[in-house]
């Protein structure tokens, strides 16, 4: 098909003047939304692929900062799709390839560019310990697919609505769906409730943990609440405590647990896991306590690469320090035999193994198992969970 000339200079414009205006102090969905209002005369088909260009273009990371804005975009176009007009227009002799595997391509910028690997992901030095460093900076350049739960009892209902809406889809597993990335669900708006969009590492977390009926169970650092109603539509009979730093996060959760329809009774509290919350807790203890930490969510950057501008060492050194304190004053409140679960939505050693060497150098528990999901491999994002029983 011929291309517009016009029309995509006119698109390398308008993606300029919106990365112009990002100041990487909030997520770019958000800004670019925002733009996109401030900017009413864009068409639909113009905001699309302003919004593919940022994306795209901060997928390169830190590599080849020493071009200018324009000349970087056609890289990341190259690597990112297999077929652009600001490559065919401004690099014709990489267009010839643009079809090619991603494996293929980064070796042809390595010889040809001077493109370097290494320099797309952040800290690269500091990845846990069973990452394929590879494979795992060569997913960054490929955007992750959406994976949605569906409620244990709606399996049916869901697939039918999808099937009768021709909304494509792969079963992962009963519950479990993988979608084209952008697929529009609100065709199916009338299914709230009856699935969660929720990524399938995140989904597998809690296939490490056997909750038993009346139980009692902490999940402390709830944020959205997409474990807490995992966990409550796998162990329905048990007792479950939420609790966030935020009220407005607990609110949420309400409504949240309100449209799945969760009859199961729940507590809630306000806690600041920082510090020591021994006046709040008297002396409750659980059979099984989920620290879904705050950390760097370097396993999500493939779904916002924009947070690697937005990362250093210090950062990180710091969500390390937080786990830790959050892990030592949820501790006290486990009991004996409980389960441990630690979980974090990081690539990183610090936060990963690092922590688990903390745990059984300075509390009385015992590793049963631990792992990092390599979502990198299955167009997901990527995760680590521990999984501990406190001794007698």
């Amino acid at each position: 098909m011929e291309i517009n000339e016009k029309r995509v200079y006119q698109q390398i414009r308008s993606f300029e003047k919106a990365l112009d205006g990002y100041s990487y102090n909030e997520p770019l969905s958000r800004y670019l939304t925002r733009f996109f209002k401030e900017n009413k005369q864009m068409g639909s088909s113009d905001r699309r692929m302003t919004s593919r260009f940022c994306y795209n273009y901060f997928r390169l990371g830190n590599s080849i900062k020493n071009l200018n804005t324009t000349d970087r975009l056609v890289f990341a176009e190259y690597l990112c799709t297999a077929d652009s007009g600001v490559v065919k227009i401004l690099k014709p002799e990489l267009f010839d390839t643009i079809t090619s595997s991603i494996s293929f391509k980064i070796d042809y910028l390595i010889k040809n560019y001077r493109f370097e690997l290494d320099e797309v992901f952040l800290l690269v030095d500091h990845l846990s310990i069973d990452i394929s460093k590879e494979s795992f900076l060569k997913s960054q350049f490929i955007q992750p697919d959406l994976f949605i739960r569906i409620r244990r009892g709606k399996e049916t209902i869901v697939r039918s609505a999808f099937d009768k809406e021709g909304i494509i889809y792969e079963s992962i597993s009963n519950n479990c769906l993988r979608l084209a990335n952008g697929t529009n669900l609100q065709k199916v708006s009338r299914l709230e409730g009856c699935y969660e969009v929720q990524d399938l590492s995140s989904q597998q977390t809690l296939e490490f943990i056997d909750a038993k009926p009346k139980e009692g169970w902490w999940d402390s650092c709830t944020a959205s609440g997409g474990k807490a109603l995992l966990f409550l539509d796998k162990f329905p009979k048990t007792n479950l405590l939420v609790s966030d730093i935020r009220l407005s996060i607990l609110r949420n959760l309400d409504e949240r647990f309100e449209n799945a329809e969760i009859k199961v009774p729940y507590r809630k509290k306000i806690f600041d896991l920082s510090k020591s919350v021994e006046s709040q807790m008297s002396g409750e203890l659980f059979d099984g306590i989920i620290v879904d930490a705050p950390c760097s969510g370097s396993g999500t950057w493939g779904r916002t690469p924009e947070m690697i501008q937005q990362f250093n060492i210090n950062k990180l050194k710091s969500f390390s320090v937080l786990q830790q304190s959050i892990l030592t004053n949820v501790l006290p409140y486990l009991k004996e035999n409980g389960q441990l679960l630690y979980i974090t939505c990081s690539v990183y050693k610090e936060e990963n193994e690092d922590n688990v060497k903390f745990l059984l150098n300075n509390f009385n528990l015992e590793l049963v198992k631990m792992s990092l999901i390599k979502g990198y491999q299955d167009k997901a994002d990527s995760m680590f969970v521990a999984r501990f029983i406190k001794k007698l």
